[in-house]
């Protein structure tokens, strides 16, 4: 008789694991709890939240995971080990999660539209974040969740008080248990990890070591990126100081453009920029040392273990965790941070990140890499040897 219980049944057509479903097949596995992620958030974010999924697997082993985020992010968590299944906002998608019901939600962003996931589908308890149904405004679903909240509501708290990264700060507003410092958990499959070594022996030649400049970021904050005059100049002075060094252009498709004005008549490669994110993050696990601004790219670079060297303007640095493997570069501009999507300074803080710091930084970095030891165990430009 068929296992219909089973993580792995579907009901409607034979099962990937064992050509016969009964109790005596190797592959049954019974969870013993369904469920919910909702982070629909920036791809970024998404790409960080993926640290939660050990500590719930923690909290709640042999669970089922479904995650709901917005398109295109569903393409980075596709054939995740710790995620069952993953649906999009489409209709089609809502639709199936209707069809669903679940012991329990994390609620990750502070959205009205996030909270309007959980009106789709049949809940016991909800962790993170819910709204007031007159109102719309965004509240903690528990008082475990209070600190996070309260830092979206106060700027000084939020820059300048705050120490704990977002990766902690999730965690106990989740109430996933002690901080672990879990990392990023976004594997690679076989495919891609033949890629990326493909990929990796193709750029390199007779180099030693592959830099990735990650050029772009969303348009949410476009002040995140450098100048193309900037990323020209940096080239420059890498080939000056690594001459063992191969160079490769980060980025997507808002990134093709600026990344040709950028390898204009330099010797650097460009890295395909139309192919998708997953392919992307092949790229990224191709290079040794990456950076990057706050962005995807960094997120995802973080997520491959690779030596990071970060630099931050408008938004926190102490928010985000390289796990001890990079540096990061804070701007000299004096209202950063501000988490402000347009300026109207003359000089804008991607003009005050110190050329000679990234330099410095990438020295440690390359060094590291090539001996395989972390780049700092306080990896802040400030600190740096």
């Amino acid at each position: 008789m068929a296992i219909t219980a089973c993580r792995h049944f579907s009901g409607y057509k034979p099962c990937a694991k064992n050509s016969s479903c009964d109790s005596l097949c190797p592959s049954k596995d019974i969870p013993q709890s369904s469920l919910l992620i909702v982070h629909l958030g920036a791809l970024g974010a998404v790409v960080r939240s993926t640290s939660l999924l050990k500590a719930i697997k923690r909290k709640f082993p042999q669970s089922m995971i479904t995650w709901v985020t917005d398109a295109p992010a569903h393409h980075l968590l596709k054939n995740h080990p710790g995620i069952d299944r993953v649906l999009t906002t489409a209709e089609s998608d809502l639709l199936q999660l209707s069809a669903l019901e679940f012991e329990a939600a994390f609620v990750i962003d502070k959205s009205l539209k996030a909270a309007g996931v959980l009106k789709k589908t049949t809940v016991d308890f909800i962790y993170g974040f819910v709204n007031d149904p007159r109102t719309g405004a965004i509240l903690p679903a528990t008082s475990a969740a209070d600190e996070l909240w309260s830092l979206g509501l106060d700027n000084h708290k939020k820059f300048f008080v705050n120490v704990k990264p977002e990766t902690q700060l999730m965690i106990e507003a989740l109430e996933l248990g002690g901080y672990q410092r879990d990392e990023y958990w976004l594997p690679l499959t076989e495919s891609e990890e033949s890629q990326a070594q493909n990929r990796r022996a193709h750029w390199l030649e007779k180099k030693e070591i592959l830099i990735g400049l990650n050029t772009g970021c969303s348009n949410v904050i476009a002040h995140k990126k450098w100048t193309v005059e900037y990323y020209r100049l940096l080239i420059k002075q890498i080939h000056k100081a690594h001459p063992n060094a191969a160079i490769v252009l980060l980025g997507g498709p808002e990134d093709t453009e600026r990344n040709q004005a950028i390898a204009q008549d330099l010797n650097v490669i460009s890295s395909e920029t139309q192919s998708g994110l997953r392919d992307g993050l092949v790229s990224i696990a191709a290079c040794d040392v990456v950076v990057t601004g706050d962005s995807l790219g960094m997120h995802m670079a973080i997520s491959q273990k690779k030596q990071v060297i970060a630099w931050f303007g408008p938004t926190c640095a102490h928010e985000i965790d390289l796990y001890d493997r990079g540096f990061k570069i804070l701007t000299k501009s004096p209202c950063s941070p501000c988490w402000k999507r347009t300026c109207e300074k003359s000089i804008m803080c991607y003009d005050q990140v110190s050329l000679e710091e990234v330099l410095h930084a990438l020295k440690s970095c390359c060094a590291n890499s090539l001996s395989g030891r972390p780049a700092a165990l306080n990896p802040t430009a400030e600190k740096m040897p």
